[in-house]
């Protein structure tokens, strides 16, 4: 890479998975010269403090839960060892391999902090203090992700809470955790957190059960197995103090300080080791140029199908991944940034036939890596009804299938689809139980390929496989229907 250069066709503003796809798609796929602007780790969050080590972390615990429920099957788990394979995961935070894969595929990097500076244009203030200028021929992609939110509650700040890149890249497990938050982060959280050896969890959340983004089944299920482990729940609470003896930040990972105490909105007071926030996040726009091209700094970026950031002037700028907050989720990241680079291409050679990212938008899979595990696409049946749309929808007990049996006599899990009366096809389907992550790509194809309920009948599940749940589900839809007609 020629360090005088200040020139590409693409400027993507911000490293991480997504950044990397649209700068791929943009220079291998296309010819389009680009460059990724990046001022920590080439890969960002998901690679370093988040899907990878979380996974990591989750995977151990998942492990020796299977064992636990076959007989003549033993296994334990040591915590030292699992954190040391979580740091080879993430290869011990070093992007050099990252950097290398960069190259190799022909994008160039450039260390620093960016910032527009106008129409395609990123100026990069570098470690060493000097400021670099880059222009773009085509297009600017803005990457800069989100960060953690902490909330303004008395005294939490001033004790140095950890958030989700704490907990991921912890170097000691906690004997005592109060967990804030009731999502995905949260409940992840608390699952390896007291797989991992932690004697006392505790999980602190508003409303009045886990995981609401979600079917309401799918959030009792996790929150009782998560009882069942000895996790405290708090539902519907909030905090109103926080206290810390000797609060120091001793950096990413390591215990901050001495002794927390946390009081809740109803004056219970749980005492902790440590206090993790995982209560939301924020898009990183603030201290990004935004006010250089007419925007506002702060939020999330207002984008169209084609990931192209509105109200600009133009089609030079655009947006991926958390900072547009469509969905904030790694592999949605980086399904907006194909489009986007295959945009940004087909705009450049004066095409016309631009691809759009509303398609993949319907789908939206997700798996939560809880005991039991989560796993959905496209839409819940309250969604799907506040649409307006008719609605049929189907449950089953996954407990019931023999492929499950197979896996533990004391299986619990459940099934969901939901169903457009009128055009007949699958809008939304979640599934909870251990194995159920490989159905959501299924479900997905379902949803987004629009496939009719009666073609999905002549797909065959494989027996005995927890997959069978697409026949039992179809079945239950056949049963509720004659008897419907018979009525």
């Amino acid at each position: 890479m020629d360090p005088d250069r200040s020139a590409w066709d693409v400027i993507v503003l911000g490293g991480a998975a997504a950044g990397e796809n649209a700068a791929q798609y943009a220079s291998q796929f296309s010819g389009l010269s680009s460059v990724l602007v990046e001022n920590s780790l080439l890969g960002g969050e998901c690679s370093y403090w988040a899907c990878m080590p979380s996974k990591a972390l989750l995977r151990p615990v998942e492990v020796v839960d299977a064992a636990a429920q076959l007989p003549g099957v033993s296994a334990h788990l040591e915590a030292a060892e699992v954190l040391a394979r979580r740091d080879t995961v993430i290869n011990q935070l070093d992007d050099s391999s990252q950097i290398s894969w960069a190259l190799h595929t022909g994008i160039d990097v450039v260390r620093g902090y960016g910032r527009l500076a106008g129409e395609r244009t990123v100026v990069v203030s570098r470690p060493d203090g000097s400021v670099r200028t880059l222009t773009a021929g085509h297009a600017v992609v803005v990457d800069t992700g989100s960060r953690p939110a902490v909330p303004d509650i008395p005294g939490l700040r001033a004790a140095l809470p950890w958030t989700s890149r704490d907990v991921t890249t912890m170097r000691e497990v906690p004997r005592r955790v109060v967990v804030l938050g009731g999502g995905v982060v949260a409940c992840e959280a608390a699952t390896w957190l007291r797989g991992l050896g932690a004697s006392e969890v505790s999980v602190v959340y508003r409303g009045e059960r886990l995981l609401t983004r979600q079917e309401p089944f799918a959030g009792t299920l996790v929150g009782q197995t998560l009882q069942d482990s000895g996790v405290h729940l708090h539902p519907g609470r909030s905090l109103s103090l926080v206290k810390r003896s000797d609060p120091r930040d001793t950096g990413h990972g390591h215990i901050h300080g001495g002794e927390i105490s946390v009081t809740l909105d109803d004056g219970t007071i749980v005492v902790a080791d440590e206090l993790v926030v995982a209560a939301g996040r924020i898009p990183n726009t603030e201290d990004i140029g935004l006010d250089t091209v007419g925007l506002r700094p702060g939020g999330y970026l207002r984008v169209d199908d084609h990931q192209c950031v509105q109200n600009v002037g133009g089609t030079w700028l655009y947006a991926i991944g958390d900072v547009c907050g469509r969905a904030l989720l790694t592999h949605m990241g980086k399904y907006q940034a194909r489009i986007a680079g295959e945009v940004i291409a087909a705009r450049a050679r004066g095409s016309s036939d631009l691809p759009s990212s509303a398609a993949g938008h319907i789908g939206l899979p997700q798996v939560v890596f809880t005991d039991p595990e989560v796993g959905s696409a496209g839409m819940t049946e309250q969604e799907a009804r506040d649409t307006g749309m008719d609605v049929e929808v189907a449950e089953y007990d996954l407990a019931a299938l023999a492929g499950t049996y197979v896996m533990s006599a004391h299986y619990r899990g459940l099934a969901k689809l939901v169903v457009d009366r009128a055009d007949d096809v699958v809008v939304g389907a979640t599934f909870v139980g251990a194995g159920i992550a490989e159905l959501v790509h299924s479900a997905t194809t379902a949803i987004v390929g629009r496939i009719p309920v009666s073609t999905l009948w002549h797909v065959v599940p494989s027996y005995p496989t927890v997959s069978e749940i697409w026949l039992r589900l179809l079945e239950t839809l056949r049963a509720q229907r004659r008897t419907a007609d018979e009525r």
